[in-house]
C-alpha cells in the first residue's frame, strides 16, 4: 500500500510540474528561513549553558539606590572575590576576570598584538574551557605563566609545541605557555586569546583600587545542594561590611544565576524585567514559526486550488470502495514525499546561505551532517511540515461527496468566507506586520542618527596608547602639529564614543544631601574642545601651558549644570574621589555613549586624577590634505616613537556608527522575512487565484458570450483579493503599531508612529497582490470561451 501511495504521489508531481516546483519551492524557501532562524536561537539560548558546573555558577551584582531609582550593575568591587570566599561558607570558589587589550607578544622577531583576559588562579577549574594540553588545577599559579587559545599559539609558534616556551609581553617582562586551551566556542559571553593571572596586576603596576571601585567581572560557585537563597542573603550586606562609603550609599551585592545572565540580566528599578535577549529569541521564535506556517499554508491553498482536477478521482475511489482514512493517508503521504523533496532544497539553500548568515549574526553557525542527532531532527521536522501542510488539503480533498463530485457541483465558488481565503489574509496579515516594522525601525536608525552629536566627528581618529606611546606622548603631539598632519591633539582616558567611568558621591555648594545622580567621567589633558570640535556655551578649554592650575580643571556638560543648579558655574568647585576640581568650562550636551537616549551629566575632568588613566590619543587630522597622506605620515610618526606596535588607528565616525548596527540588523531582518513572507504569501495568492479562475471558467466563458470585455473579466476576477488585502492591513494595524509601541518604548529618544506608514504599507501590499493575481485573471480572461463551454 505505501508502495502504492508513493507511486501515485511521483505520478501527481511528474504529471503537475508547473504546479509541483510552485508547491515545493514555496515550502523549501519557508523550511530554510525557519532552520536558519532556529539554528540562531538553538546558539543563543545555550550560551554558557556547556560548562560542567553551570547550575552553581553565579554573577555577582551589584544594587544602589541611584537617580531617583535602584540600579543594577554587572561589575563590583575587586576585593569582593576574596570576601565572598571567607565570610560565605556556601561559596566554593570565587574568581575574578578583567580585560588585557591590545598586549605585545613577541618571540624572536615575531610580534603580535593580542587581547586577553586577566584572571583568577582558579578560573580553568571553575569553567569548563578545556586545555588541550597543561594542567587547569596549577596553569596559572606563577606570576609569570599564561595560556594561550590554539590558534593564538599557532598563529605565535606555527607548529611547534608551545609548551614551555617563552613570550616576553609588553616589552616588560618573560611569561612562559603553561597551558593551550581548544578555541572558545561561539556561545559564550566570553572573549580571549589568552590567560594571564590575577598577580599580573600588581606586576604591571596596577593595584585593585579597593571597595570604591566597581570595574571587576567576578564569578562565584556554589558548594553542591548550597542554598542559593542563604547565600543571597548573606551577600546583601557584604560591601557595607567592609566600605564606609558602601553603607553610606547602602550598597547591596546579590547572585544572578550565570545561566540567566546572557538572555534575561537586564533590570528595571532593582527587578529583572524581561527585557534582555530573551524578548529578541521569543520574536524570532514566532518569526520562524509564522514563516513555516506561511509556507505550510501556501502549499495548502495551492494543493486545494487543484481541488476540481482530483475531485473525480476522490469520487471514482470511493465509489469503488476507498474509505475515507485512507484517502486522507494517502493525501497526507504524498504530502511527506512534497516536504522531504522541499526538506533537500532547503538544506541545501541553508548550507549555501549559512556563511553570509554568519558573517551577518556574527555568528559561527553550523549544520553537522556528520551528526546522526542532526539528520533525526531534520527528518522530525520535516515529518512535522509534511503532515502540517497536507492536513487541511488531505482531509478537504476527501470530504467530497462522490454523487455531488461526479455531476461537477461539489463546490461553491462564491462563498463568503472559505477557509482558503482566511489563510490569505493570515498570510498577508503577517507581510504587512513586517513591512511596516521594516518601516519604522529604519526611521529609528534613521532619527538617532541624524541627531545632533553635539562634536564634530570629521577626520577625528583616535588611536589607543600602546607600548611606548605614554611616555613618547608630548613628542608624537609635537610632531603630528608641526607636519601638519594634525591641527589638534589631545589625550583621554577613552575614545569618544565610550564611556569607561563614572559614578556617584560627588560634592558641590548648594549640592541636596538626598541627591544620588551618577555622573560620566570624561579624562583629558588639554584640547579636548578644540580636537572634537566641542562647543562651550560658558568658559574655555583645558590649557595646561597657558593656566598649569588646568590639571585640577573641570569642564561639565549642560546636563551636569541642570543638576548643579550654578548660575555662575566658572570658578566653582566640584569634589570627586578625593580631588576638588574648578570648573573652567561648560560645553553643550555632547552623545558620548548610547544615541537613543538622553544625554547623560558629564564631567570631564583634568591630568589631576589617580583614579583614571590615560589610554586613547584623539588626533583631529588637517581637513586641507588628502587622508591616506595623513595617515601614511602619521604611521611614520608613531612607529617612529612606538617601534614594536603596529599603527592601529580608528576613526571616530565608523566607531559611533557602530552603535547603529544592532538596529540595522534587526531592521536588514525584518526587511528580508518580510520579503520571504511577501514571496510566499504570492504564491498562496497565486494559487486562491488559479482556484477561483478554475471554478469560474465556465461563468467567464458565459461573460465573453454576451460580449464582456478582457479588461471587465479581469477586474471582476482582481476585486475579491483586494478585499483580501484591505482586511488584512484592517487585521495587522494594530498588531503592528502595538508590537513597534513597545519595540519604541525601550528607547528615550525615539520617533513617532505616523499613519503615513500604515498607508504605505497598505499600498505596497495592494500592488503586490495585483501584480500576483493579474496574471490568472488576464490569462482566464483571453480564455477561448468555446472550450469552457463545450461540455455545455
Amino acid at each position: 500500500m505505501i508502495r502504492n501511495f508513493f507511486k501515485i504521489a511521483y505520478r501527481n508531481l511528474i504529471r503537475s510540474k508547473g504546479f509541483s516546483a510552485l508547491n515545493i519551492t514555496g515550502l523549501a524557501i519557508g523550511m530554510a528561513a525557519a532552520i536558519l532562524i532556529l539554528l540562531w536561537i538553538q546558539n543563543e539560548v545555550s550560551v554558557d549553558r556547556f560548562h560542567k558546573n553551570t547550575d552553581r555558577i553565579y554573577r555577582v551584582w551589584n544594587r544602589v539606590v541611584e537617580d531617583g531609582g535602584i540600579q543594577c550593575t554587572s561589575t563590583v568591587s575587586a576585593p569582593t572575590a576574596r570576601a565572598v570566599e571567607k565570610d560565605l561558607p556556601e561559596v566554593e570558589r570565587a574568581v575574578r576576570v578583567t580585560r588585557a587589550n591590545n598586549m605585545l607578544f613577541s618571540v624572536g622577531d615575531k610580534k603580535i598584538i593580542k587581547t586577553g583576559g586577566i584572571v583568577d588562579t582558579g578560573y580553568l577549574q571553575m569553567f569548563s574551557f578545556p586545555l588541550l594540553k597543561g594542567d587547569p588545577n596549577t596553569a596559572l599559579n606563577d606570576m609569570h605563566s599564561v595560556v594561550l587559545t590554539e590558534k593564538t599559539a599557532k598563529s605565535i609558534f606555527g607548529n611547534d609545541d608551545p609548551m614551555g616556551k617563552t613570550i616576553l609581553l609588553d616589552n616588560k617582562a618573560n611569561f612562559t605557555v603553561t597551558g593551550v586551551m581548544k578555541d572558545l566556542p561561539n556561545n559564550t559571553v566570553f572573549n580571549f586569546e589568552f590567560l594571564l593571572p590575577w598577580s599580573y596586576i600588581k606586576l604591571d603596576k596596577k593595584q585593585d583600587l579597593g571597595w570604591n571601585d566597581n570595574s571587576t567581572r567576578t564569578y562565584v560557585m556554589l558548594k553542591q545542594n548550597a542554598s542559593i537563597a542563604s547565600a543571597n542573603v548573606k551577600m546583601k550586606g557584604l560591601k557595607q561590611k567592609y566600605s564606609d562609603e558602601a553603607r553610606k550609599m547602602k550598597w547591596e551585592l546579590f547572585l544572578y544565576p550565570l545561566e540567566r545572565s546572557y538572555l534575561y540580566a537586564s533590570f528595571t528599578n532593582g527587578v529583572e524585567d524581561n527585557n534582555g535577549r530573551s524578548k529578541f529569541i521569543q520574536l524570532f521564535g514566532i518569526i520562524a514559526g509564522f514563516i513555516l506556517l506561511i509556507a505550510c499554508i501556501n502549499f495548502m491553498n495551492l494543493s486545494t486550488a487543484r481541488s476540481e482536477k482530483r475531485a473525480k478521482e476522490v469520487g471514482i475511489r470511493k465509489v469503488v470502495g476507498a474509505q475515507k482514512a485512507s484517502l486522507v493517508l494517502q493525501f497526507i503521504g504524498e504530502s511527506v514525499f512534497l516536504s522531504f523533496l522541499a526538506g533537500i532544497i532547503a538544506i541545501v539553500i541553508v548550507l549555501l546561505c549559512l556563511p553570509d548568515y554568519n558573517r551577518f549574526t556574527e555568528k559561527q553557525l553550523a549544520v553537522d551532517i556528520s551528526d546522526i542527532n542532526t539528520w533525526l531532527l531534520f527528518i522530525g521536522f520535516i515529518l512535522f511540515t509534511g503532515l502540517l501542510a497536507g492536513s487541511y488539503p488531505a482531509f478537504f480533498l476527501s470530504s467530497f461527496t462522490p454523487v455531488k463530485v461526479l455531476k461537477g457541483t461539489f463546490k461553491k465558488a462564491d462563498a463568503l468566507v472559505t477557509p482558503r481565503k482566511a489563510l490569505v489574509i493570515l498570510q498577508f496579515s503577517f507581510a504587512i506586520v513586517l513591512i511596516i516594522c521594516t518601516i519604522i525601525v529604519k526611521q529609528q536608525i534613521d532619527y538617532a542618527r541624524n541627531r545632533e552629536m553635539g562634536y564634530n566627528k570629521d577626520n577625528l581618529v583616535y588611536h589607543m596608547m600602546t607600548g611606548d606611546i605614554p611616555k613618547n606622548y608630548m613628542l608624537i603631539k609635537n610632531e603630528l602639529l608641526q607636519s601638519g598632519v594634525a591641527i589638534a591633539v589631545t589625550k583621554t582616558n577613552s575614545p569618544l564614543t565610550d564611556r569607561w567611568s563614572d559614578g556617584w558621591g560627588q560634592n558641590w555648594k548648594g549640592k541636596d544631601p538626598n541627591d544620588r545622580t551618577s555622573f560620566d567621567r570624561f579624562l583629558e589633558d588639554e584640547d579636548l574642545g578644540k580636537t572634537a570640535g566641542l562647543q562651550f556655551v560658558q568658559g574655555r578649554d583645558l590649557d595646561l601651558k597657558q593656566f598649569p592650575t588646568d590639571s585640577t580643571g573641570l569642564i561639565i556638560n549642560e546636563s551636569s549644570l541642570k543638576i548643579m543648579k550654578f548660575k555662575n558655574p566658572i570658578g566653582q568647585v566640584v569634589s570627586d574621589l578625593g580631588v576638588n576640581w574648578h570648573i573652567v568650562g561648560v560645553v553643550k550636551d555632547f552623545i558620548l555613549t548610547n544615541p537613543y537616549e538622553p544625554t547623560r551629566p558629564i564631567l570631564i575632568c583634568g591630568a589631576k586624577p589617580s583614579f583614571m588613566q590615560f589610554n586613547v590619543v584623539q588626533m583631529k587630522f588637517n581637513g586641507q590634505n588628502p587622508l591616506a597622506d595623513n595617515l601614511k605620515k602619521a604611521q611614520v610618526i608613531f612607529q617612529k616613537y612606538n617601534p614594536q606596535y603596529p599603527f592601529d588607528y580608528k576613526f571616530v565616525d565608523e566607531s559611533y556608527a557602530q552603535k547603529f548596527d544592532n538596529e540595522k540588523r534587526q531592521g536588514t531582518l525584518a526587511a528580508l522575512f518580510a520579503g520571504l513572507t511577501i514571496f510566499i504569501s504570492c504564491l498562496g495568492l497565486f494559487g486562491l487565484a488559479s482556484y477561483t479562475a478554475e471554478n469560474r471558467i465556465k461563468e467567464i466563458g458565459v461573460r465573453k458570450v454576451l460580449g464582456a470585455s478582457v479588461a471587465e473579466i479581469t477586474t471582476l476576477l482582481s476585486k475579491d483579493f483586494l478585499v483580501l488585502v484591505v482586511v488584512s492591513l484592517v487585521v495587522a494595524t494594530p498588531v503592528a503599531y502595538w508590537a513597534m509601541s513597545k519595540w519604541l518604548m525601550s528607547y528615550s529618544y525615539r520617533v513617532s508612529i505616523n499613519w503615513w506608514v500604515f498607508a504605505l504599507a497598505g499600498a505596497l501590499s495592494i500592488v503586490i497582490a495585483l501584480l500576483t493575481v493579474s496574471y490568472q485573471s488576464i490569462k482566464a480572461a483571453l480564455a477561448n470561451p468555446i472550450r469552457s463551454l463545450r461540455s455545455e
